[in-house]
C-alpha cells in the first residue's frame, strides 16, 4: 500500500511536532464547557470496564465461579476493549465522530444489560467481553478533543479530559462497591445501562458536527495502522511505556478485592470500593501533567511517572499490610499511571493531525493489551504467592518499562539532532 493511502507522513520526532500543524477543526469550537463535557463523558463511559473489580469476589460466589475463572472474566473485559479500539476507534478518522459515539453508547448499553442478566460463567464472560469491545467512547472523545484544541493548549486539554477519565475509573469502583453491598452487583449494571442511554442522547445534542479527515476504505484504514506503527518511533515508545504502566496498574486493582478480604483487613466490597476515592487525589494531581507537557519535553515526564509508579508498588508490596501504607501506595500509583498516560498521549496527539484516531488506536490497543496482561499476571501472582506474587508482578512490569526507557534514550537524542539539523 502506498503511503498516501495511510495518511500524511508523520514527523519522526516530538521536538518538531508541537505548533507545526494546521488544525482541521475550528479551534473556537473547543470552549471550556465542551472540555468539561468531554471529561464527564469519558468518566461515565469508561467506568463500565471497572464496575466489576470491587465485586469480583461477590460475583464469583453468587454464580459459583472459582477465583481463576472470575479473574478471566475481568481480563476479557480489558481484552475486549483492545479489540474495540482496533476495530472501531479508527473509524473516527473516516466518519462523523458524533454519530460513532452515539452508536457505540447504544451498543455498550445492550452489553451491560447482558452482564446484568448473566446466569453463569460463560454468559458473563461473553457479555463482559462485549462490554469491553463497545466501551470505546473515551478513545473517540480524547482525539476529538485533541483535534479541536490549539497546539499550545493540547496538553492541558488532554490532561483535563484524561483526569475525568481516570476519576471515572476510580469512582466507578466506589459506586460499584457501595451499590453491590446494598442492592447486589446486578443492580449496578442495570444502572450503568440506563446512564449510557441518557449519555447517548445528551452527547448527540451537544457535540459539534465533524467532517472525516481521510477517505480510506476500511481495509486500507486497517493497513494504515501498521504503517503508522512501523514508521513512527515516538508512537512505538509511548505504546510500550503505556502498556507496561497500565499493566502494573491493573495488577494491583484486579487483586485488591481478594487482598482486602484476607487478614488483617476482612473488608467488604463496599469498603474496597472506597479505595477509589483515595485514588482521586492522585488523579487530580496528575491533571498538571498535561500542563507540564505543554512546557517540558513529554518524554521526561514519562520517565518521572514510571519512577513514581515503581515507588508506589514497592510501598504497596512491602507496607500494604498497614492501612496507611496501602493508602499512600494507591495515591502514588494512580498519580504515576495517570501522568505517564497523559504524557504519552500528548506525544502521540502531537503527530499527524489527519490520523489522530488511528494513532490513538495503535497506542491504546497496546495500552489495553498491557492492561489485560497485568490483570492476568495479577490473578496468577495472587494464586501462586498471595500479596508477594502481586508485588513481584507489578514491580517487574514497571522495572521493565524503566529499562526500555533508558535503552531508547540514545535513539531519542539522535532523532532530536536529526530534527534540529532538518530545521536548519
Amino acid at each position: 500500500m502506498k503511503s498516501s493511502d495511510s495518511g500524511q507522513k508523520i514527523v519522526n520526532s516530538e521536538s518538531t511536532e508541537v505548533n507545526t500543524e494546521k488544525s482541521t477543526e475550528k479551534p473556537t469550537e473547543l470552549d471550556q464547557k465542551l472540555v468539561w463535557i468531554f471529561a464527564v463523558a469519558c468518566g461515565l463511559s469508561v467506568a463500565n470496564l471497572y464496575y466489576i473489580q470491587p465485586v469480583l469476589a461477590d460475583m464469583g460466589r453468587s454464580l459459583n465461579i472459582a477465583a481463576n475463572q472470575i479473574g478471566l472474566v475481568a481480563t476479557l473485559g480489558q481484552l475486549g476493549y483492545a479489540i474495540g479500539l482496533l476495530l472501531i476507534v479508527p473509524l473516527g478518522d473516516v466518519t462523523d465522530r458524533r454519530g460513532l459515539i452515539f452508536k457505540s453508547l447504544l451498543g455498550v448499553a445492550l452489553a451491560l444489560i447482558g452482564v446484568a442478566v448473566a446466569p453463569g460463567f460463560l454468559w458473563l464472560a461473553v457479555a463482559n467481553l462485549i462490554v469491553g469491545i463497545t466501551t470505546v467512547v473515551p478513545q473517540i472523545i480524547v482525539p476529538f478533543a485533541a483535534t479541536l484544541a490549539r497546539p499550545h493548549e493540547r496538553g492541558r486539554v488532554v490532561g483535563t479530559v484524561m483526569s475525568g477519565l481516570l476519576i471515572g475509573i476510580l469512582l466507578s469502583r466506589t459506586a460499584s462497591g457501595f451499590i453491590n453491598s446494598v442492592f447486589g452487583w446486578r443492580t449496578m449494571y442495570w444502572l450503568a445501562a440506563g446512564m449510557m442511554l441518557v449519555l447517548a442522547l445528551v452527547l448527540r445534542s451537544v457535540l459539534p458536527d465533524t467532517k472525516p479527515h481521510a477517505s480510506l476504505r476500511y481495509p486500507e484504514l486497517m493497513r494504515s495502522l501498521w504503517h503508522l506503527a512501523r514508521t513512527e518511533p515516538v508512537l512505538r515508545q509511548a505504546s510500550v511505556f503505556g502498556a507496561l504502566a497500565f499493566g502494573a496498574f491493573n495488577v494491583f486493582w484486579v487483586t485488591l478485592a481478594f487482598f482486602l478480604e484476607t487478614p488483617p483487613y476482612h473488608f467488604s466490597s463496599g469498603v474496597v470500593g472506597l479505595f477509589g476515592l483515595v485514588g482521586v487525589a492522585g488523579a487530580l494531581g496528575a491533571s498538571y501533567a498535561g500542563k507540564l507537557a505543554d512546557r517540558l519535553e513529554p518524554r521526561k515526564i514519562t520517565g518521572i511517572s514510571l519512577l513514581i509508579a515503581l515507588a508506589s508498588f514497592l510501598i504497596i508490596w512491602l507496607l500494604g499490610y498497614a492501612l496507611w501504607g496501602l493508602i499512600v501506595g494507591v495515591i502514588l500509583l494512580d498519580l504515576g499511571a495517570q501522568m505517564a498516560h497523559i504524557s504519552n498521549q500528548t506525544r502521540v496527539y502531537s503527530l499527524n493531525p489527519q490520523a489522530r484516531s488511528r494513532l490513538n488506536t495503535v497506542y491504546m490497543v497496546s495500552y489495553f493489551i498491557g492492561g489485560s496482561l497485568g490483570s492476568a499476571l495479577g490473578v496468577y501472582g495472587w494464586q501462586l504467592a498471595g500479596w508477594n506474587g502481586v508485588g513481584i508482578a507489578g514491580v517487574t512490569m514497571l522495572g521493565l518499562a524503566l529499562i526500555i526507557f533508558q535503552l531508547t534514550a540514545g535513539a531519542h537524542k539522535v532523532e532530536q539532532l536529526k530534527a534540529r539539523h532538518a530545521e536548519r
